[in-house]
């Protein structure tokens, strides 16, 4: 056998060697990037995030009118929340003389998960009085499904201000955050403790 024909059998060995090593190195790559993403799936139902031009225009048309104080709040939430995820249309009522209660049903939108009627109920207590009717806008950050709407969000410390005629408030309850958004003076934002209570139904037990 020649010079040329010995060196072909390890030259040949030698490249089924490298080619199998780079092969199982990228096999290996590949499967580590799979068990990566397969034990973080997104989940299924989670609601996808909205713009702040899409919530905007929503606003707009829901309020009948856009303001300056509108997409401001909304901005000011999206630094500090992030993009929602859900919003929700709807009216309520409430009054209140040191102790009061608030009741409401509107919509709940989503991009991907449908819309649901949805209620809302709540008690506060605190330094405001006055009665309201008001039309409200929900902003929903963080909401890892639709059923995680129903329970109860606490009102977070400072978080009742006013810009342009509206008022906005925070509520939170297990990371997901809620932000109504109320036109008029009749935003009733005292110096109060409360909390809304969200339900498929509707109920006049605001506990």
């Amino acid at each position: 056998m020649s010079a040329a024909d010995n060196s072909t059998p390890f030259m040949r060995g030698q490249v089924s060697r490298r080619t199998l090593l780079r092969t199982g190195a990228s096999s290996a790559l590949t499967l580590a990037a799979g068990e990566a993403f397969g034990r973080a799936p997104p989940p299924a139902d989670r609601p996808e995030a909205y713009s702040d031009n899409e919530v905007i225009a929503n606003g707009h048309r829901f309020f009948g009118s856009i303001s300056r104080g509108l997409a401001e709040g909304v901005e000011s939430a999206t630094r500090r929340w992030g993009k929602p995820n859900a919003y929700v249309l709807g009216q309520e009522a409430g009054g209140a003389f040191i102790g009061g209660l608030r009741y409401g049903e509107g919509d709940m939108y989503t991009r991907n998960a449908g819309h649901r009627r949805i209620f809302w109920q709540g008690p506060s207590l605190g330094l405001d009085a006055g009665a309201d009717g008001d039309r409200t806008m929900m902003l929903v950050y963080n909401l890892p499904s639709v059923e995680a709407m129903f329970q109860r969000f606490s009102g977070m410390d400072g978080s009742a201000y006013l810009i342009g005629g509206f008022g906005f408030t925070a509520l939170e309850a297990q990371d997901v955050v809620v932000v109504p958004i109320r036109s008029g003076v009749g935003a009733r934002l005292g110096l109060n403790l409360g909390y809304l209570k969200f339900t498929e139904r509707s109920t006049w037990n605001p506990f």
